[in-house]
């Protein structure tokens, strides 16, 4: 199985959206998805800090900001983001002044392969930067947990170096009768050996540092007031403080049943209110995972949050809300049956899973608790308190992810909740929006699939030769709930990542043929390109399911011209070129687009049935220059005599089409024409006269 390349988060500060392109253009045809966001303003930085960014790729300069007033601001904010300065020329001074300014390399304005070498090894970097965080911070909370494991720990532990304690935990200072650890702390750890033992210890001690491994030795301890008594020492390498020494255990000879039970019981108990404390129950909540998805067992979570917490707390004060909370647990207690399981959540949050029982069915007991603690007047040391609950309830099923999120979705109900004394039940319909509204773009993704609220957009594309069809390209958008645009790249690289392009691709294909029926019957002999993702081109279903679907809209065949890119035609050669053959059966048309960018593009095209082949935009780039305008003259020239009819996009100002009308373009797209529009509203014959 194929392992998909992270996608590359990219900033670029460059004031042409031509130049911008070319720049993602090298990315992706390097073979790396990328996620980008040209700057426009300070402001528009300030605002791009609230994600997270892989790298930055400075123009020479920028009427937007300055690229030293983009790398000040990441200094300032402490923004791990590697900067690429390009620069106008190859000047030492130049190349010194930005490494000097904090960017992490500089080099001349054009250097293509050089920029992704450049790129790839600052990524590389940053990629063992932040490994390399997250091992600090698993270390600092693997070593505070061992130091609560050895603080709790049963068995008297301490760690010896050169035959002088360095560390003793609670219970190695309890069994030796001391006080403070402070009393052991450079003590020859045979001063606690019992006399007749002291001569066997130091032998086993020499031997045992000459060795290496574990090993076992019973002897005579000496408590602080001279009382002895028989130990199990366990030895072993270890490491304190980052230098080696020795971890002993001792095990006093004798059940430690009755206590290692009883700090069991105090390590799952919430001490203010003897119900079972977050860790456990969470615990609590996997297993109940477990028995619903392996054996059916369903089981309800209600999320019970106090009201008024902030203000009760300021009334009784800690004290006193403590002793609220205890009676609400004693409430708790004896309102659920034997079988549900309690426990203190968070400071002002309970927790009960009732096995067996689905929300539903939890309802009544729920609503009489709710009742019943409106009623109660908490005796607070002598002054009366009173609060209600909201409470979230959500099921444990066999359909349950995770058990954390049956907490979470129970907390977002709790949440919810604009008055208190009141519950909600989880509502599987309500989790799309809710995701959506949280920003999760597969969410939004699946809701607009459901609520058909994708936006088409259509972008005229204009003949230099004459042409008697209105050839519009479709483009699709998405709006978060917000109402603002989610970037094209991001939700389709989503939806690709979720298994989703297949249905965003026929969802599209029956939206422009709707609007394209419409469209005609007004008198418009229109064709409408319309995208077909890699997804599609796997998709055996899909040539059967379009046939049915042009029948159905009484549509000529070739009012329809498929698109998909040469990178996807690359990667399945095999199902393309069935796709366009089949498509070719049905009389539709056939585009390639953003080609001429891998080794040999001609030999892809000779295995796929292609009418319209749309060149990749970074042809259009700079043609001001002659070997570009060259290249893209060759290039043009070999599809031609392929009889193909060509499209060049991205064609943003007039300066430019003298240099395509000689080229031989059959075909131009950009925002010099038109930029996308909801309406298919261009004025076609103003190019004809």
């Amino acid at each position: 199985m194929a392992i998909e390349k992270k996608t590359i988060r990219l900033l670029l500060l460059e004031d042409s959206q031509n130049e911008a392109e070319r720049i993602v253009s090298l990315f992706r045809n390097a073979g790396n998805a990328t996620r980008v966001h040209r700057l426009t303003s300070s402001d528009d930085l300030a605002q791009a800090f609230q994600q997270s960014w892989d790298l930055l790729i400075c123009a020479p300069s920028s009427e937007a900001l300055e690229p030293g007033e983009a790398i000040n601001a990441i200094r300032r904010q402490a923004k791990d983001i590697p900067v690429i300065q390009l620069l106008a020329d190859n000047d030492s001074d130049s190349i010194t002044d930005a490494l000097m300014l904090g960017a992490q390399d500089a080099l001349p304005q054009g250097e293509d392969e050089r920029l992704v070498l450049v790129a790839k090894r600052e990524l590389a970097n940053l990629e063992e930067r932040r490994a390399r965080r997250m091992a600090e911070v698993a270390l600092r909370e693997a070593e505070k947990r061992c130091q609560l494991l050895l603080e709790s720990s049963v068995d008297a532990i301490t760690y010896v170096h050169d035959g002088m304690h360095i560390y003793a935990n609670r219970a190695y200072l309890e069994l030796f009768a001391y006080e403070d650890a402070e009393e052991l702390e450079g003590m020859p750890m045979i001063d606690l050996i019992g006399g007749s033992d002291q001569s066997s210890f130091k032998d086993f001690l020499k031997n045992y540092q000459n060795a290496d491994g574990s090993a076992e030795l019973t002897c005579s301890g000496v408590k602080a007031d001279g009382q002895t008594f028989q130990a199990r020492m366990s030895f072993s390498p270890a490491t304190y403080d980052g230098e080696p020494c020795t971890q002993v255990v001792i095990r006093a000879e004798g059940s430690n049943a009755e206590l290692e039970e009883k700090l069991r019981e105090i390590s799952s108990q919430d001490l203010v209110t003897g119900l079972y404390n977050r860790i456990y129950f969470l615990e609590l909540m996997d297993s109940a995972a477990e028995r619903a998805v392996s054996h059916g067992q369903p089981a309800s979570l209600a999320y019970i949050r106090v009201d008024r917490y902030a203000p009760l707390l300021a009334e009784v004060g800690l004290a006193g809300i403590d002793l609220l909370l205890t009676d609400l647990a004693n409430l708790l207690r004896a309102h659920f049956p034997d079988d549900a399981q309690l426990a203190r959540f968070g400071d002002d949050v309970f927790a009960v899973l009732q096995p067996g029982k689905t929300p539903e069915q939890c309802q009544d007991i729920l609503k009489a608790l709710l009742r019943k603690i409106e009623a109660h007047l908490f005796d607070v040391s002598g002054r009366t308190a009173q609060t209600t609950l909201s409470i979230g309830v959500a099921g444990v099923n066999e359909k349950t992810p995770k058990a954390q999120e049956v907490v979470d979705r129970a907390h977002r109900c709790a949440d919810e909740l604009s008055e208190g004394n009141t519950l909600k039940l989880f509502n599987p319909a309500d989790e799309l929006a809710a995701a959506a509204n949280r920003g999760n773009v597969i969410a939004m993704v699946q809701q607009a699939l459901e609520h058909n609220s994708f936006r088409l957009l259509f972008q005229p594309i204009i003949s230099l030769r004459g042409d008697n069809f209105e050839h519009y390209e479709v483009l699709l958008r998405l709006l978060s709930p917000q109402g603002e645009e989610v970037p094209p790249p991001d939700f389709l690289n989503a939806a690709k990542e979720a298994g989703l392009g297949e249905k965003i691709d026929r969802w599209v294909i029956l939206n422009s043929i709707k609007l394209l029926a419409d469209h005609r019957s007004k008198g418009h002999n229109t064709r409408l390109f319309v995208h077909l993702s890699s997804a599609s081109l796997q998709d055996q279903t899909l040539l059967p399911w379009l046939s049915v679907a042009l029948k159905a809209a009484r549509l000529p065949s070739d009012s329809l011209v498929f698109q998909f890119s040469e990178p996807d035609a690359i990667a399945y050669l095999k199902q393309a070129k069935h796709v366009t053959q089949g498509l070719a059966e049905l009389h539709c048309k056939v585009a390639l687009s953003q080609f001429g960018c891998s080794l040999n593009p001609f030999n892809t095209l000779k295995h796929l049935q292609v009418d319209f082949v749309k060149v990749d935009g970074s042809f259009s780039q700079d043609l001001s220059i002659p070997d570009n305008q060259e290249a893209l003259k060759t290039l043009l020239a070999s599809l031609h005599a392929q009889a193909k009819l060509t499209i060049v996009p991205y064609v943003e100002s007039a300066s430019v089409l003298a240099t395509l009308w000689q080229a031989g373009v059959n075909y131009i797209q950009g925002y010099y024409l038109q930029g996308p529009s909801q309406s298919m509203n261009y004025d076609f014959s103003a190019d004809d006269e």
